[in-house]
């Protein structure tokens, strides 16, 4: 990986002392807003961490009602498209180039095989995502209306924000580039696709994993 941003002079870095950061090591990696995606590419992270208009963003670890919601709508979704659709169904971490050369990772996305140039790489976009909310204010204000923003700009034709907080599923569609809402669905719904017509998730079943 490139260093962009070492200082010419190692005697201008500070050498660390016991209960410092270790200055050395930040010295190693490029600023914030200096990364580019071959060294975003070339790392490896512990935990979530998308590539946004050259900075690292890092997210909230997340917890196990979070997984639990993000395995129930893989299944969900994965069993609907069945095998023998073109297109296939991942779930965080993977990764997905959006607009101006983020990339993002959502937690669940339903991927067209055309998209997916090298299996090692980005895919070229998505068809459909889902984010699963966590409680972070950070993290809320992302999920709605950051990544709202960003994915509609990517032509990514449907948007799904599920919120345990609020128990509600929105769909959102995508018309004539901006996001319009299908649906908000609460407990006692059933949340429904515009994407893929027929793919339905139960909304008080899906919040039911979560308890307790």
């Amino acid at each position: 990986m490139t260093i962009a941003s070492q200082p010419a002079d190692q005697s201008l870095v500070p050498q660390s002392q016991r209960g410092d950061w270790t200055w050395e090591m930040v010295s190693m990696y490029p600023r914030q807003g200096d990364w580019t995606e071959a060294e975003y590419l070339g790392r490896e992270f512990d935990g979530l961490v998308e590539f946004v208009d050259g900075m690292l963003e890092f997210h909230s670890m997340t917890t196990f009602p979070h997984q639990d919601l993000v395995a129930a709508l893989y299944k969900l979704l994965d069993r609907f498209i069945g095998p023998r659709s073109p297109a296939e169904v991942y779930f965080s971490p993977i990764r997905v180039r959006t607009t101006n050369g983020n990339i993002r990772e959502p937690d669940v996305a339903y991927i067209q095989a055309s998209r997916i140039v090298d299996r090692k790489q980005p895919s070229a976009g998505a068809d459909l995502v889902m984010e699963v909310v966590s409680e972070a204010t950070r993290d809320r204000e992302r999920d709605y209306h950051i990544k709202r923003e960003e994915y509609a700009a990517a032509g990514i034709s449907e948007y799904w924000i599920v919120d345990p907080q609020a128990r509600m599923i929105t769909v959102l569609t995508l018309q004539e580039g901006r996001y319009q809402i299908h649906g908000e669905f609460k407990p006692g719904m059933i949340a429904s696709s515009i994407r893929l017509p027929g793919f339905t998730a139960n909304v008080a079943e899906l919040f039911g994993m979560t308890t307790g």
